[in-house]
């Protein structure tokens, strides 16, 4: 039996040729590596709804133009005006400079172990076998307020996180993620109130109460520079399981979109060191009975240069059963539901343990449903 390759970022980083288990069918691969050294040279960018946030919120719920026909055909749109301080997201970059700088076996302290969602990921080695992603996670629950132990006790789980599972060394790093996830969690519910406008609900805060209290997850990641980037992703094609995307990401670029969500070619995102992308996801997706798409996105590396971003994903709670509002299942009119009810505790588990996120994550476990919650999917 072949032994696991190992993905230590300080030593791949180096190899003038990448192990077999990160080289991606060719047909999926990026372009050739361009001259400034990034796997495809961005490629063609992408055209997208900037939403201004603050105007909307302050405007009598004004919909951006075209974003409600960006969320019906590929979801995905950027956020200006959030009020999220460039400083916070400055120490959010350094503190995550400063975790992926730490040795390896410093990083496993905090180790993901099989069937969870959070912890340390060296890629997928150990989980997959082939088609490994060129990346290093750090992924964090940051559940919501309604989870507190005290009404009007500040949120600590994120803080107390880091320190138990590296020690006290890591408190301020924790401490910075905590206000970190506070900020994203007050920023995605604010963006939930632009969709329910987009949507046509009369009240735009509908949707907000969906996610109260959810258990939401932040997600540190690093892809470190690659001698052969034409031959690798970052990240492989899939859409988002969880229900929005709130995504920051540095100067390097990466982020690629299909831009109709089919057969059309890849997409570049350019980075706006003042705005986060957000993208839908499956889950989202099914609480609107399908009229908004979840996002096909993937990340290419570089050849010169690290990439980080930061994401946070905006989750219901556990046991929250997903189902579209009454005001979207009257306006069918009584046609087939696009999906059944199903918890997010159900969809998170099969992607865990069932499942790798893919392209067609959300109709394989529908297939997993319709089928009695019983066997595996494809790995």
């Amino acid at each position: 039996m072949a032994a696991v390759v190992v993905f230590d970022a300080e030593v791949m980083c180096r190899e003038e040729r990448i192990p077999a288990q990160f080289v991606w069918p060719a047909e999926e691969r990026p372009p050739a590596a361009a001259a400034d050294g990034v796997a495809g040279g961005g490629g063609e960018e992408i055209e997208i709804p900037v939403v201004d946030i603050a105007a909307f919120l302050n405007g009598g719920g004004e919909i951006p133009a075209g974003l409600a026909e960006a969320c019906e055909r590929h979801g995905f749109f950027q956020v200006v005006g959030h009020g999220v301080d460039p400083t916070l997201i400055a120490e959010a970059y350094r503190c995550c400079d400063a975790f992926y700088a730490r040795p390896l076996a410093e990083k496993q302290r905090a180790a993901r172990r099989p069937g969870e969602s959070y912890g340390y990921a060296s890629s997928f080695t150990g989980r997959f076998k082939s088609k490994l992603p060129w990346k290093e996670t750090l992924s964090f629950h940051c559940p919501g307020a309604a989870a507190a132990a005290a009404p009007g006790k500040k949120m600590s789980a994120v803080a107390d996180y880091f320190v138990g599972v590296l020690g006290k060394d890591y408190r301020h790093m924790g401490e910075v993620y905590q206000e970190y996830c506070d900020e994203m969690t007050r920023l995605a519910l604010d963006v939930t109130e632009v969709l329910a406008a987009t949507l046509g609900l009369a009240d735009r805060g509908e949707l907000r109460g969906f996610f109260a209290g959810g258990d939401s997850t932040m997600r540190l990641n690093y892809y470190p520079p690659c001698r052969q980037p034409h031959l690798t992703l970052g990240t492989g094609p899939h859409r988002d399981p969880t229900s929005l995307t709130l995504l920051h990401q540095d100067g390097v670029g990466g982020l690629q979109v299909r831009a109709g969500g089919g057969a059309d070619e890849w997409r570049a995102v350019r980075p706006r060191a003042d705005a986060f992308v957000v993208n839908i996801g499956d889950t989202f997706a099914a609480l609107t009975g399908g009229r908004h798409a979840s996002c096909l996105h993937r990340a290419v590396v570089s050849g010169g240069a690290a990439r980080r971003s930061l994401t946070f994903f905006l989750n219901p709670q556990l046991d929250r059963v997903v189902r579209p509002p009454e005001a979207l299942l009257l306006a069918d009119g009584g046609t087939p539901r696009a999906y059944p009810d199903f918890t997010w505790r159900e969809f998170l588990e099969f992607t865990q343990r069932h499942y790798r996120s893919d392209e067609s994550t959300l109709d394989a476990f529908m297939s997993w449903v319709a089928g009695g919650r019983g066997g595996d999917g494809k790995q």
